[in-house]
């Protein structure tokens, strides 16, 4: 793992960087003993905001500054970034026309060991492993909240490789010798002891917004989640179905302080006579999304970005300007405007079997922007362009407007506004919202038997929405609604295996799944990724998973 980590010279290069002192702002850590230092004059809050840090920047200095990983360009070495084209580029949500090396191999499910973005996050996960590791080596006993959230990203992180890969190498500390390769089943079993231990250590769920004192920083109800999240795929990842704990550990979350954002805003500009109710939906996906109290009391885990201090090219940025080209027009306010910054890149769109999940088949109107085809839908969260020559087949997979635009991210804010950047965009990355409790304690307690609890949660989420409430339920709906709130946000390849319908022999087909336009099934080895090439080069205590 050397060639592709920085180790200990990363750590020693940040401690000056001006990006990250802004970070430890945006965190309001306090110093407790500001003569506390490493060796190499390191305090223990430069190197806990880096632990954040690698989840929202690329490396020191922001967007144009060092990057954390070599191998692989910062803006696309992001953590989001990354997890988000291996969750949702490989699934029916999304597919990217680009040719960068690798997406392509994402849109038709024909990656390996080779394939350089999985190699680029799985380096990205080890390098926040490390520094996580090297806080915990150095600064343990400094600060229990602190050391609480340190081992709760470390624990993120291997939740991520327990998903992806597998079988994968395991380290808890700072050491120079290989690790050793843990089964996923040990891996599991690790992360529920780890999870459940560290909960009472970690702060008491408070909802709060930028400028209150801890905002941005992980509570126990991220411990809930994850854990919630881990039992949903235990069956996945050991072959024993957790539902009860699924339920549980969700339910902890719903009846907690981490509500639902129900609240709208209305805004009037007197000069044109426009008025506009931004829905709470789109709210949660804006550029003030962390300054209101009703929209950030649904963000668990806020990934924070700010378009002069905290900037990336892999986090919002990469939300926004990879959905968006110049044609479209987001804003019912001023209808010149694309997507609030000067980036839109046209790159991913929705494949067909996405829009399917809001309209009947061919049946979603065509010139609309965003907030129009929502309205027609009645369902706030069906923000999709259909201006232009937009189409809704993905005819030819390289072209981005084959395939309806997504317009889910905008860095607009509610009150009109401008943003501090006009390329940056300030908005935050909600990475964990307590609407997955709703959907996680809806697909449990049907599984366990209980529909009219599923329906009970199924219709809060719809009831937010403004969408029809249901007065049927079966899986297939349920994991249809996964798609309706979470498209776009990073998880659908988990949710698809989880029902079945990724790798093996499935009724369920997209467009260009596995390759072909009609689709078709793929082998179910891929349901987990490949180690990388690299790594196993360097180590032999790695196997690699099998079919590669």
């Amino acid at each position: 793992m050397n060639k592709f980590f920085k180790y200990m010279m990363a750590v020693t290069l940040f401690a000056a960087s001006a990006a990250l002192v802004s970070c430890t702002n945006d965190l309001d850590v306090k110093s407790i003993d500001p003569n506390v230092t490493t060796n190499d004059g390191i305090t223990p809050e430069q190197l806990f905001t880096k632990c954040y840090a690698c989840i929202g920047v690329a490396g020191n200095g922001g967007a144009n500054g060092d990057s954390d990983v070599d191998g692989i360009d910062g803006g696309t070495s992001g953590y989001v970034r990354q997890i988000w084209n291996a969750n949702e580029l490989t699934s029916d949500e999304a597919i990217c026309g680009w040719g960068d090396d690798g997406i392509s191999q994402f849109d038709f499910n024909s990656y390996d060991a080779t394939h350089p973005m999985l190699r680029g996050l799985y380096y990205r996960l080890y390098t926040s492993i490390v520094f996580c590791n090297t806080y915990l080596d150095q600064f343990e006993s400094y600060d229990s909240y602190m050391t609480a959230e340190v081992r709760f990203i470390r624990a993120l992180d291997y939740y991520y490789l327990l998903d992806m890969w597998g079988n994968v190498p395991f380290v808890t500390t700072v050491t120079t010798e290989k690790p050793q390769q843990y089964s996923r089943s040990d891996l599991f079993n690790w992360l529920e002891t780890e999870l459940t231990a560290i909960k009472p250590s970690l702060m008491a769920p408070r909802v709060v917004k930028n400028g209150d004192e801890g905002y941005g920083r992980i509570d126990q109800d991220a411990a809930n989640l994850l854990l919630a999240r881990l039992y949903l795929n235990a069956e996945v990842y050991t072959g024993t179905a957790r539902w009860a704990q699924a339920e549980e550990y969700a339910g902890y979350v719903i009846n907690g302080v981490h509500k639902l954002a129900t609240t709208g805003y209305d805004r009037a500009d007197l000069s044109t006579g426009v008025a506009y109710t931004y829905t709470p939906y789109q709210r949660l996906f804006m550029g003030d999304n962390d300054s209101y109290s009703e929209i950030t009391q649904e963000a668990i885990f806020p990934i924070l970005q700010d378009g002069i201090r905290t900037t990336s090219w892999g986090t919002t940025l990469f939300m926004i300007a990879s959905t968006f080209d110049t044609n479209m027009h987001e804003d019912p306010f001023n209808t010149e405007a694309t997507n609030g910054t000067t980036e839109h890149w046209g790159g991913n769109r929705t494949r067909p079997d996405l829009i399917d999940k809001f309209f009947s088949s061919e049946d979603c109107p065509q010139g609309l922007s965003g907030y129009e085809t929502a309205q027609v839908a009645e369902d706030d969260r069906a923000l999709f362009n259909t201006a232009g020559d937009r189409t809704y087949e993905n005819v030819t997979y390289s072209t981005f407007t084959h395939g309806y635009a997504v317009a889910k991210y905008t860095n607009f804010k509610v009150n009109g506004s401008a943003g501090s950047s006009s390329q940056f965009p300030d908005g935050d990355f909600f990475f964990m919202r307590s609407a997955e409790a709703y959907l996680t304690y809806a697909e449990a307690a049907y599984r366990l038997g209980d529909t009219e609890g599923a329906k009970t949660m199924v219709n809060q989420i719809r009831s937010r929405a403004h969408a029809k409430t249901v007065t049927t339920l079966d899986l297939d709906d349920i994991l249809d609604e996964w798609a309706r709130e979470f498209y776009f946000e990073g998880r659908r390849r988990s949710d698809l295996i989880r029902f079945g319908y990724y790798g093996g022999n499935s009724s369920y087909v997209w467009q260009w799944k596995g390759g072909t336009y009609a689709g078709r099934n793929f082998e179910s080895f891929r349901n987990i990724f490949a180690i990388p090439s690299q790594d196993l080069n360097v180590n032999e205590n790695l196997t690699q998973n099998p079919g590669y």
